[in-house]
């Protein structure tokens, strides 16, 4: 008589749906504090919230649009590697960023990174009205704002922390300053 071990495998497979995206802004004070608080996002009353890089289509996406006098602010990112790149908009950085297929991004930036610590899609950025904004993509080495005098502040995936002019963002071993 012989005795054969289960198989430790499942007999089926298991399909789980993929979660639909949040597109949360989540409000981080700048130093000293201003005129946001944390958690909060001042929306005109009468208006719904658009966030960056909504493109939907039809006569709500014409409406939410600010005039075209109203610009989004410019921003310039100066990276250890050397690089100094001008941005407006929408963004990701990383050793080989790639967008998911409903993902529309105004900036694709590819950093060089020999030790690999920077992930292929590291980090996303963009505006909300006019601040600088990140969000850490779920990337191995995480994310760090460094804004003095402000202790360094670690970011959770898959939110959203204001950014102000002159604060150092962390991404691996790499990292950038914002001007």
């Amino acid at each position: 008589m012989t005795r054969k071990r289960a198989d430790p495998r499942p007999s089926d497979t298991t399909i789980i749906q993929p979660l639909a995206p949040r597109s949360t802004v989540i409000s981080v004070p700048l130093w000293p504090a201003g005129s946001i608080q944390a958690g909060a996002v001042p929306v005109p009353a009468g208006t719904d919230p658009v966030e960056p890089g909504d493109h939907a289509a039809g006569a709500h996406a014409a409406a939410a649009e600010p005039p075209a006098t109203a610009e989004a602010p410019r921003y310039t990112l100066q990276f250890s590697t050397g690089e100094t790149v001008s941005v407006r908009g929408t963004g990701l950085i990383g050793r080989r960023p790639l967008p998911q297929p409903a993902e529309r991004f105004d900036h694709l930036i590819q950093i060089t990174d020999l030790g690999m610590s920077v992930s292929k899609s590291h980090l996303e950025f963009g505006q909300h009205d006019g601040e600088f904004w990140v969000n850490d993509r779920y990337s191995g080495n995480g994310t760090v704002v460094r804004r003095a005098p402000a202790p360094a502040l670690r970011c959770e995936p898959g939110r959203r922390y204001l950014v102000a002019r002159g604060s150092r963002v962390e991404i691996g071993d790499q990292f950038f300053m914002v001007l």
